[in-house]
This record gives structure tokens, sequence and C-alpha cells, in this order.
């Protein structure tokens, strides 16, 4: 089927999928296969030559895999992508294809936690420079970036506290000197943001989240150029880090996919009513939501997102302790990290996700103690503002006394 022109989820259902040359299979066909015979030896050396199109390996490329990869690649508007078995499987991958000893990469200064480890702890064991600074002021970026720069790396809006980052005008600054951006767009999925269509060179997903979106797979996507993507699958992938999907898991992706843009429609139009109930709130402090008017980044959120997202961040009068004691009167929202579930999942960074991060760094890199990161479900809207105005009534009631 030609998706050219069709909507979102048009190709998110059939891009890339003929049901005709697959027996009339509805859903592409799962390829449980390690490795692929060859009809000659000549065609297998071509194949791993690189002269002949063809799947013989399984690390390397699997039909499943594939159509996966054509699938995200047309959602995010690249020429190609790649799975990768975990977000920081795709994120490792990227890395260690495009630095080596002796280069420098700017990061925005708020990063998920492994995220911020990896670059900060790991990659630097190894000769490249590791920048943080506050990417929210492209001004910033002008100032910090050398001709050693290789990458600039942000996350938008960022994990935990939906800082925003402006695509266009960071990508404008480091073309200009020759690195790649490079941006996770985890939480607003290619339904809210893409970040290809505003300069950036390549995008990149923890899957097991709003793509998947039922908190049964850990997965990792990218999309770029063709050519990009295919010196990630040889190096970072292939050789650097063997973070391989299995087909099963690629095949969960693509049942997820087919309902994300009705997922995301719903988890945005739940968040903004319980965004706006929250703030409400005498015990909540601060609520960092972007579709709020409270929302110091407003304008930027209006124009680079078509919605607002799922992921509500937001602080409770007393702090980490107040924060911890609502988290533990919840009755329906559970107690748990990750996001993008059809569930709500409510956690706190800084002693979770975030934790990697020392309290000198989460203060200055702007991830307050007593944050709390909710991720808004499918749940029916009442039930969930009705779970947190009662536990924070009763924190409310609790700390008057």
């Amino acid at each position: 089927m030609d998706t050219t022109g069709k909507g979102f989820s048009t190709r998110a259902i059939h891009h890339g999928y003929d049901a005709a040359t697959h027996q009339g299979s509805l859903n592409p066909p799962i390829y449980l296969t390690s490795t692929f015979t060859f009809e000659t030896a000549e065609a297998g050396g071509a194949m791993f030559a690189g002269e002949q199109q063809g799947h013989f390996y399984s690390r390397v490329s699997n039909p499943t895999l594939d159509q996966l990869e054509q699938r995200i690649a047309n959602l995010e508007g690249a020429e190609a992508g790649l799975a990768t078995a975990s977000g920081m499987g795709a994120i490792t991958s990227v890395f260690w294809t495009l630095v080596a000893s002796g280069d420098e990469v700017i990061i925005d200064k708020t990063l998920y936690g492994c995220t911020f480890a990896f670059l900060t702890h790991g990659l630097t064991k190894f000769g490249v420079t590791v920048v943080p600074i506050d990417l929210t002021n492209p001004e910033n970026l002008s100032s910090a970036i050398s001709d050693r720069t290789k990458v600039v790396y942000f996350e938008t809006p960022a994990n935990p506290n939906n800082r925003l980052v402006d695509i266009a005008a960071i990508s404008q600054i480091a073309r200009a000197k020759g690195a790649k951006v490079v941006v996770d767009n985890t939480y607003a999925t290619p339904v809210l943001t893409r970040p290809l269509e505003h300069g950036a060179d390549i995008v990149l997903h923890s899957a097991t989240k709003y793509l998947g979106g039922h908190g049964d797979v850990v997965a990792g996507l990218v999309a770029g150029s063709a050519d990009d993507m295919q010196q990630v699958r040889l190096i970072g992938l292939k050789d650097m880090t063997g973070a391989v999907m299995s087909p099963l898991t690629a095949m969960l992706i693509l049942r997820g996919m087919k309902t994300l843009e009705l997922r995301v429609e719903r988890h945005c139009q739940t968040a903004m009513r319980v965004a706006e109930a929250l703030e409400a709130h005498p015990a909540v402090a601060h609520v960092h939501y972007p579709g709020l008017d409270s929302f110091p980044q407003r304008q930027l959120a209006r124009r680079q997102m078509s919605d607002f997202g799922g992921m509500i961040p937001f602080e409770v009068v007393g702090g980490k302790a107040g924060g911890i004691a609502v988290m533990n009167r919840l009755k329906l929202i559970q107690r748990a990290v990750s996001l993008g579930d059809a569930e709500s999942l409510i956690q706190h960074p800084a002693s979770m996700t975030h934790s990697t991060y020392t309290p000198e760094e989460r203060a200055e890199h702007g991830i307050a103690e007593g944050l709390v990161r909710l991720s808004v479900g499918l749940e029916t809207a009442d039930d969930l503002i009705d779970d947190l105005m009662t536990a924070l009534s009763q924190h409310n009631a609790l700390a008057a006394e």
C-alpha cells in the first residue's frame, strides 16, 4: 500500500507492509531465526560485503525488525530507522558510532538519569569530553560549541521536569559547526513532535514507553538519514553494543504503534485536566506541565508541540517528605518507574530514575529533591483526579494539625 500523503494513524497501521505478499496475513510474520540461508556462496559473500541487499544474521537485520524500522522512519519523517534492545541501547549505539577519543559532546543539563550516567561517567572514561549546559537558551550553545564538538544531545520535553529545548534554534547553531543534533523524543513521540522536521539529524526513543504503550517490552528505536543509520547499524549496534531487539519485541512494538495516536491523544486530554486540578490544590507547590499558562516555556510548547503530553512533574508542599507521603497514599495510581503505559505510574526521580545524579548535580541541573513524576495513563480522568485529590487532601489535613 502506498501511504504517501496519508494520515499518521493510517501510516502507523499500514506503512511498509503488503499482506498479499505474505499469504494474506493481516499482521507481519515474526521471523524467529538467528541466521539466514544463501542461495549461493557468492550471494552470501556479496551480502557480507554490502554489495547485495539481504538478511544474513539477526544481529545485523531481520525482516520483522525491518518492518518496524521502516515504520518508525516514516512516522518521524526519516530516511531510515534502526531497532535496538532498549532505549539505552539506542543511545549508546548512536554515541559509539559518532564519537571517538578526543571528541567533544555537548548535552543539555537535564537528562534521564541513566543517559546522564553513561555520558558523564561512562563516555568520559574513553577520552570524550562531555559538556553539560543549559540548552533552553540557544546562546549558551553558541558560546560553548567548538570545532571538537561532534554531537549536541538533548531531550524535549526533558525527563523528569518537562524543560523544553528549541530544536530549530539549536540545530541551526550546531549545523554551522558541523555537529550532529541527536534528540530523545521519548516523551513527545512523533505524534506531538518530529525533531527531524525542525532540523535535528537523529531522533531516538525508548520504545519501552509510549510506542509500545503496554508495559510489556523493553526496546529502543532510532531514525535518521540512511547513511547515519547504516553506520549506527554496522558500528554501534553490530560491533560496539550488540543491543539487538528480538523479533517478538518488534511485533509488540508494531502492535502498540497501531494505536499510538489514539493513546497519545487520550494521555494528553487527561493530563491537561489532571494538571489543572493539581495546580488548583493548596497542597501542591508547583506543576511543570507545558499546557498550563504558568509554564515558563508555554510559547515554545505551542510552537514545537501539537499537544502537551502525558507527563506531569509536580512538587508537593513539604518537599521530598510531602511528595513521598502523597505517593504512598495513592490507591489507583501505582508507584513504579517507566512511563507511557495504559496504567498511571508515579515515581520520585531523586531517589529512583535520577539517583545517578549527586544531590549537588540535581540542584544544578534543575531536578528538585521534592519533585514527583506522574505518567498519566488511560484510566478514566475523574478516577485519577479523585485518587490524587484524596491523597493531597489527606496530606494537607495532616500538615495543618
